[in-house]
């Protein structure tokens, strides 16, 4: 009986890794569309719109979530050294605008002057992107590059190991991401943890 049990707990163990394995799998290393965002001042934006582009830094944030605000002078820190380098940074708003009036289009582009963003602040009022990503936190970060004409995900989780405290990250997973691709070397760590709101996604 002993014997069975073990067996069955074995295949379960080895069932759920290998669900785990592949969703780590669909999220890297896989092909994300291209789209057409309005930004804060009218216009549509999308990735070709970087023809010189190495790759982007895409990072899904909000108005409403205070762990994400901790983040706006880094986000312009990066982009101002990233953009130069082939890598701009765009930030992408989808939260549920029925639950968070803070993320209204409205709301967004105060928010942007407020904090001068240096960078796309896009809208994503219909979530389609977000789904397209597999985004869930607020802030998720994002690292795509550019194979083959195709725009494929290298990195995706936290900005940094204190969202707190910038003066005491240790760890910068995105920029590492970002350093490492543009050294032509593989990126080391592919995935981590993103923690802040989770984004609220309506019914089709």
């Amino acid at each position: 009986m002993n014997a069975n049990k073990n067996h069955s707990v074995f295949k379960v163990y080895v069932s759920l890794t290998a669900m785990l394995l592949i969703s780590f799998s669909t999220i890297n290393n896989r092909v994300i569309s291209d789209f057409s965002l309005k930004d804060i001042n009218g216009k549509y934006v999308s990735l070709k719109d970087f023809p010189d582009a190495k790759g982007f830094m895409v990072l899904f944030t909000c108005n409403h979530c205070p762990f994400a605000n901790l983040y706006y002078s880094r986000m312009n820190e990066l982009n101002t050294k990233y953009s130069k380098l082939g890598v701009p940074l765009l930030a992408i708003s989808s939260s549920d605008t029925i639950n968070f009036e803070d993320d209204t289009y409205e709301m967004m582009r105060q928010k942007a002057k407020e904090e001068h963003f240096n960078f796309p602040f896009l809208y994503d009022n219909m979530q389609d992107v977000a789904r397209d990503f597999n985004a869930q936190k607020t802030p998720h970060a994002y690292v795509i590059w550019k194979e083959q004409g195709k725009w494929v995900v290298k990195y995706n989780g936290a900005i940094d190991d204190n969202g707190a405290h910038a003066d005491l990250v240790q760890h910068h997973y995105l920029a590492d991401a970002v350093d490492q691709l543009l050294s032509g070397k593989e990126v080391a760590v592919t995935e981590t943890r993103s923690i802040g709101c989770q984004i609220g996604f309506r019914k089709k």
